[in-house]
């Protein structure tokens, strides 16, 4: 599957994620959690939307292309997927703001702290290939 449509897929996919977490918050055991899981679904979601939207615009060579990829799919579905997580364990070392006192076991809140601090390394990195993709086919025309 091209680049594009593969985040074209991705986001939509995100995207439904988001919408069936919406539908779970009210049982999650940290429902503020639940509703952050939910928004991280529908902008990540989003957002691989309007990079695959965009990806004509982007000019990168293959293996920096094929790396923007697996980074930004990491980085944004790991984001749904720590915070989904976190809001049915109620962990709260990373997120202390999101609710009542976390009590989630140890070995919970290591995942979520390992899916948060990854994904944010992911993310960086990404978009600052993708952005670097944007300039360099800016700078063609």
């Amino acid at each position: 599957m091209k680049v594009q449509k593969s985040f074209l897929v991705l986001g939509a996919a995100l995207f439904l994620s988001g919408l069936l977490t919406g539908l779970a918050t009210g049982v999650m055991a940290n429902p503020r959690m639940g509703l952050s899981a939910h928004m991280q679904g529908l902008t990540n979601g989003t957002f691989l939307l309007a990079v695959g939207a965009t990806w004509r615009f982007v000019e990168l060579g293959k293996t920096a292309a094929r790396a923007t990829f697996w980074l930004l799919a990491y980085g944004t579905t790991v984001n749904w997927l720590s915070t989904t997580l976190a809001a049915a364990w109620n962990t709260g070392d990373m997120t202390p703001i999101h609710g009542p006192s976390p009590t989630a076991q140890p070995w919970q809140e290591l995942i979520v702290t390992v899916g948060l601090l990854s994904l944010t390394l992911a993310m960086i990195v990404g978009t600052v290939l993708l952005l670097l993709g944007y300039i360099q086919k800016r700078a063609e025309n």
